[in-house]
């Protein structure tokens, strides 16, 4: 009897020991059972269709769950739009160049008395100065070839390109083709390790698409030299100036993407994230006024990527030749040709054993249409040649005493420039 009453404090405790030790062991396992189902559930498995244990969490629980990480993703996405996912696309490619420039500083003693006793108004030595430009440029192939803007490497002395990993190596000039304002850059970089931009078709911009400019105005003035981003839309195309030393900007594309000081040479991006022109310059109004005003003009690229093959191929843009002289027409000139019209030019020389001569074109043809475009004076031949290379053809239009014709003249290499 005194023995039971022994055993019977210590059947309870060993009871009560089992029973905690089974609540605690079935809650761990409940509780990894729970967290395991919920993860494959968020992971999209089908666990919680398997029954069991994970089928008593809550289905309203789960949903909302569900339903808040889809809208967490929708935001996301939303964010992220066409602009955002382009600018992510094309920016690993775009780089900052600065170049140090020697400039002759004339006259630098003008009005100083001392000096005009020994020298005369044009024998005062010179001197010199280095400054400073920035301006932008975007990789081009995975060997470091850098398309930018002839104007931003102009007299350069030396010149570097700034990554937007923060690398900062020398660069060279490669060629530089000042009629169509564009020049290729080549840095020393290990092959791959940049990615080259992807390229679009200028040709088939449309007039209210998107449109982003990128580039580094502020690269001397920050330690960043990641890209600036502005975004508008395309304003116009095919818009042409007259020539200004020397460069002929025709067939402009227009936009309303501010391109600021340092953006010259940077990509215009449409919304899939291609390169369809060079930023180059802005209309600004007046002299007075050198910021943007929402007028803005790029280089289309379909014309820069073969400019840039020719400046990779040969150092410079071969030059073309038809060699055929032409001059303006008027009321005298039109009387003798029996013309009832000024527009167009007339043919006053052909160079023997030229192109010209090859298809027949002879004096006193008068070139009514060239490539399609009605020419009506010799100011219409004004950068015509910008988009025409080596070895292109043209098809002319021509009328000969007083006969339509054409003619298909193949452009080759000017003599004496290989």
């Amino acid at each position: 009897m005194k023995k039971n009453r022994i055993l019977t404090p210590a059947v309870i405790l060993l009871t009560a020991i089992a029973m905690a030790a089974g609540f605690f062991a079935g809650g761990e396992i409940i509780h990894k059972i729970y967290t395991t189902e919920l993860r494959e559930f968020l992971d999209g498995d089908a666990g919680y269709h398997r029954g069991g244990i994970s089928a008593a969490i809550s289905s309203e629980t789960l949903c909302g769950l569900h339903l808040k990480n889809q809208k967490i993703n929708m935001v996301d996405d939303h964010r992220a739009n066409a602009i955002v996912q382009a600018t992510r696309k094309v920016a690993p490619g775009v780089v900052g160049i600065v170049v140090t420039q020697i400039q002759v500083v004339h006259n630098p003693y003008a009005g100083d008395n001392f000096l005009d006793y020994f020298f005369g108004p044009n024998m005062r030595p010179p001197r010199y100065r280095k400054i400073e430009n920035i301006g932008s440029g975007f990789i081009i192939s995975e060997d470091g070839m850098i398309l930018t803007n002839y104007h931003v490497v102009r007299n350069a002395s030396r010149l570097y390109v700034n990554f937007p990993d923060g690398n900062r190596v020398e660069g060279r000039i490669v060629g530089t083709d000042e009629s169509s304002d564009l020049a290729v850059v080549s840095a020393p970089v290990t092959a791959g390790s940049y990615r080259p931009v992807e390229f679009g078709n200028s040709d088939k911009c449309l007039i209210g698409e998107w449109s982003i400019a990128l580039g580094n105005p502020f690269l001397n003035f920050i330690n960043d030299a990641h890209p600036t981003v502005t975004v508008g839309v395309i304003s116009a195309l095919n818009r042409n100036f007259a020539p200004t030393e020397g460069v002929y900007y025709q067939g402009m594309i227009q936009t309303d993407a501010s391109i600021n000081q340092g953006n010259s040479g940077g990509p215009l991006v449409n919304a899939d994230g291609e390169v369809i022109g060079i930023n180059s310059f802005i209309y600004t109004g007046s002299a007075a006024n050198t910021g943007s005003v929402g007028i803005g003009f790029a280089i289309p690229i379909n014309r820069a990527r073969r400019v840039a093959g020719e400046l990779i191929a040969y150092g410079r843009r071969r030059q073309v030749w038809t060699g055929i002289t032409v001059q303006n027409i008027n009321r005298s000139v039109a009387t003798a040709l029996s013309y009832n019209s000024v527009e167009g030019v007339v043919i006053v020389g052909v160079k023997p054993q030229s192109p010209g001569e090859t298809v027949g074109l002879k004096a006193g043809d008068i070139i009514h249409k060239m490539g399609g475009f009605p020419i009506n004076s010799h100011a219409d031949l004004d950068g015509f040649f910008l988009d025409y290379f080596v070895d292109d053809t043209i098809d002319i239009e021509i009328v000969r005493n007083g006969k339509h014709s054409a003619v298909r003249l193949a452009l080759k290499e000017f003599p004496g420039r290989r």
